[in-house]
């Protein structure tokens, strides 16, 4: 009878149509890209599906000396850690618009993804993740991570991907100082592309409701990378917003280790795709969390401050960070005069030429 009961269950839940996008007249906001979920509801679902979703694995060789092979139940923040980085990568090599299709799938393609495999030998495992974490920020194989000890591990990762020279930067103290990002990824007159970390607390046990249209607005910015948060010991990857719902990739699902090889099966490859999103009301959300950024050129970060200060920051009572040119000498008396130098540094780029008010800030 049990049988039969679930049987009639999992039939029942077939024929209902999934609930990870509402019918609303509200903008559906993916990564940057805004759809009308009225009328592009197939649209949403393909971007959705074409990021990558890197879940609970068991079966992997041990990391390490502790002879875990499963990091179910503990490394849901590094999953998502690993989807953070694993978007720039696709945004880098293949462009916001390429579109998963195993049937077409190439060699870049393939490239990312094997960075991603769970073996110590690829370059963002969850070994890789584990380890870094153990010698650099403390925690024991096995331990979960918090937002900002995830991309800390990224940071110190994303060197040795040289295929990518990738900067990682993780604004501290809530702070963005632009001089810091222009020194870091402008050097001998080249650009090397920006990940961006923002970790933030915007509460003490829950976010203040004063945040939530901020951070809905960060997901409409054409550099947004998302946000990873969730509830303690109970990490999401936050790619999306509609109405008051954030729209997430969960990464607590169970699967088998695999290969990542050019011939492996669609099976496998679409283990590494979430075909729905899910949903969770953003006033749920636990107040620690990163806001992530991807900036391929010197333009891009130009107009990502400039959003960032126009909505986030001008005329907000509490605005979710401080943007200033230049790093104060002491950040926790002198946030008022950083919010004052972050306004006369952007009246200044209103009235010239962008791109040579950040250069004489550099």
């Amino acid at each position: 009878m049990d049988m039969l009961f679930d049987a009639y269950l999992t039939h029942e839940s077939l024929q209902c149509e999934p609930d990870d996008i509402p019918c609303t007249s509200d903008p559906v906001w993916i990564l940057g890209k805004k759809y009308d979920a009225n009328k592009e509801l197939a649209a949403i679902r393909k971007d959705i599906t074409s990021r990558l979703w890197f879940t609970y694995r068991k079966g992997f060789v041990p990391i390490g000396d502790s002879g875990i092979t499963t990091d179910r139940g503990w490394g849901c923040m590094l999953r998502c850690g690993q989807m953070v980085i694993g978007q720039a990568l696709l945004f880098m090599h293949l462009g916001r618009d390429w579109r998963w299709d195993h049937e077409q799938r190439n060699q870049k393609y393939i490239s990312i993804l094997s960075m991603f495999e769970d073996n110590k030998s690829a370059n963002y495992s969850i070994h890789q993740i584990a380890l870094m974490g153990a010698s650099s920020e403390n925690k024991e194989v096995g331990q979960w991570f918090g937002p900002n000890t995830v991309a800390q591990v990224i940071k110190k990762l994303s060197p040795y991907d040289q295929w990518s020279s990738l900067e990682v930067h993780v604004a501290l103290d809530n702070t963005l100082v632009i001089g810091d990002l222009k020194r870091l990824c402008l050097k001998q007159n080249k650009w090397s592309p920006l990940l961006l970390f923002l970790p933030l607390r915007l509460g003490l046990s829950e976010i203040n409701p004063i945040y939530a249209e901020s951070i809905k607005k960060c997901f409409s910015f054409p550099q947004s990378l998302g946000v990873i948060g969730g509830k303690p010991n109970h990490a999401m990857y936050f790619i999306g917003c509609v109405g008051n719902d954030l729209i997430c990739l969960d990464p607590h699902k169970t699967q088998q280790a695999v290969r990542v090889t050019k011939e492996c099966s669609k099976e496998d490859d679409m283990s590494f795709h979430c075909q729905f999103a899910t949903r969770s009301p953003i006033l749920d959300l636990d107040p620690s969390m990163a806001i992530c950024f991807f900036c391929a050129t010197e333009s891009d970060l130009d107009k990502l401050c400039q959003l960032l200060h126009d909505n986030l920051v001008v005329n907000e009572k509490q605005p979710l960070f401080v943007i200033c040119s230049e790093r104060p000498h002491d950040l926790s008396l002198s946030t008022m005069k950083a919010m004052e130098d972050s306004n006369n540094f952007f009246n200044q780029v209103d009235e010239g030429d962008s791109d040579d008010e950040f250069e004489m800030l550099g």
